[in-house]
Parts: C-alpha cells; structure tokens; sequence
C-alpha cells in the first residue's frame, strides 16, 4: 500500500475549454505519461478531446459529460472512466465559474450557483474520487482556490466566488486530515492573475500591464504555470505534502 501503480490514472474536471487551466493540465499529464480522465460539462468535447489526448500522447484517456454541482452526475462519471481506464491515482478538482457581479445587486440565484458549482463540485468530485483512493491505499487530490479567497475578491470575481474559493481551502485542509492515514494526500492551488477567459475574457496588454503593478514578477501567470503545479502536487515524491495552499500568483500574497 503507498506506492504508484506503473499505470497509473489522473481525472480533471473542466478541461475542455481551449484557453483554461484544465485544458493545459491535461495536456501537461498526458506528455508525464499520466492516462488522463475528463469530466466536463459537454460529453462529446469530452469524448473527442481524450482522443485528441490518446492519439497525441499516446496515453490512455476517456472523457464523461457531468455537472459537477450534481452528485449523482458527478458520481456517474466518474463510474464510467474508473471502468475505462487504469487505477485512479489523482484527481485535480479545476472546474469553476466566474461571478463579476457587486455584492449588493447579488441575488440568491447567483450566489447558489457559484457555491454549488466552485465549491459544492469540489466536494462531489473529491468524495466519489476518495472511496477509490482509500480503497488503494493511495491517492493525490489538487483542488483550485484563489488569491481571492486569501485577500476578499480584488480580482474580476466578487464575493460569493471568494467564499466558494476560501471554501476549498477549509475543504482541503479537514479532507486531507481525514484521508491522511490512507496515503491520501490533499492540496489547494491558489491562482494569482492568470491569463484565461474566466478572467472576462482574453487579457489585453493594458490589462496585463495593469495586473503587474501588484506582482513580484514581470508577468501574469499562463495556464501552464498551474498545470505544472498540479504536476508537482501530484507526483509519488510529494506524499509528505498535504493539507497546504500552494500560492502561484507571481507574489501577489505573501503569507
């Protein structure tokens, strides 16, 4: 119990579309030699992007359409690509949505919305994923935060996207005390400025320059800055890594 497989699989939760986070980590996975799961809103885009995947990396790859603020969808798919693919080793919770709207035009819809997908979703994917994990005896969970949820918004998303996002770190922390004696492993990775459409679109130079001012590097992050710590947080040699926030965020908070 505690080692990795030879085989060894890997879910990420929205990776379809093309300029996210999700999209780069299964790219960065596949090309490490890890057989890669999707799940995604829309079944098909996930269906065609593991084959994209298969054919590219030579990897094994399935992908099943499911709403992760669903439980029953979530536990459905996951399901089907434990069937499909060797055992699941890691799981990186990346699916989210964004939410611009001031505090005080909120309204109920919105703010369930955003906790039930960035926060809700983490929860249905991480305790499907966990009963296999602890099955095994060993297993690396990642879930997305945000510097917003450590410094109250003061990113294109407001308040109810920063609680879903401070929620995920109160998640990891008491699921990766819980799963600890199992050899499971649980991280947060918390975003500073990264160029991806959930930031309102693509960024514009202005907008980048802008950003910069508050960093400690000279540029916004890529996606593939947080694909490669997911990488890292995953690997068989971080099991002595568990309940901790990762900041990627060019030194935005210091803490």
């Amino acid at each position: 119990m505690g080692e990795f497989p030879t085989e060894r699989t890997v879910i990420v939760t929205g990776a379809v579309s093309p300029r996210g986070i999700g999209r780069a980590t299964v790219n960065f996975l596949a090309e490490q030699g890890w057989n890669i799961g999707i799940i995604d809103l829309d079944d098909a885009a996930s269906k065609e992007l593991a084959g994209e995947l298969s054919d590219k990396y030579s990897i094994k790859a399935a992908g099943a359409g499911a709403n992760v603020g669903d439980e029953a969808s979530v536990r459905a798919a996951v399901d089907q690509l434990e069937a499909a693919l060797p055992q699941i080793v890691a799981l990186a919770n990346v699916a989210g949505v964004s939410s611009p709207v001031p505090y005080l035009e909120l309204d109920a819809a919105e703010w369930d919305r955003v906790l039930n997908i960035n926060l809700n979703g983490v929860h249905y994917a991480t305790r499907r994923v966990a009963e296999s994990m602890v099955k095994n005896g060993i297993g690396r969970i990642v879930n997305i935060s945000s510097v917003s949820a450590q410094r109250g918004g003061g990113t294109f998303s407001k308040t109810p996207y920063s609680v879903a996002k401070a929620g995920v770190i109160g998640l990891t922390r008491s699921v990766a005390r819980e799963l600890g004696p199992f050899n499971v492993t649980v991280n947060a990775i918390s975003p500073g400025p990264i160029d991806t459409d959930i930031m309102g679109g693509t960024l514009s130079q202005e907008r980048k320059d802008d950003l910069v001012k508050d960093l400690v590097v000279n540029r916004v992050g890529s996606t593939r800055d947080i694909a490669a710590a997911i990488a890292f947080l995953i690997s068989e040699d971080t099991g002595y890594i568990t309940g901790q926030t990762l900041n990627v965020d060019g030194g935005l908070y210091m803490h």
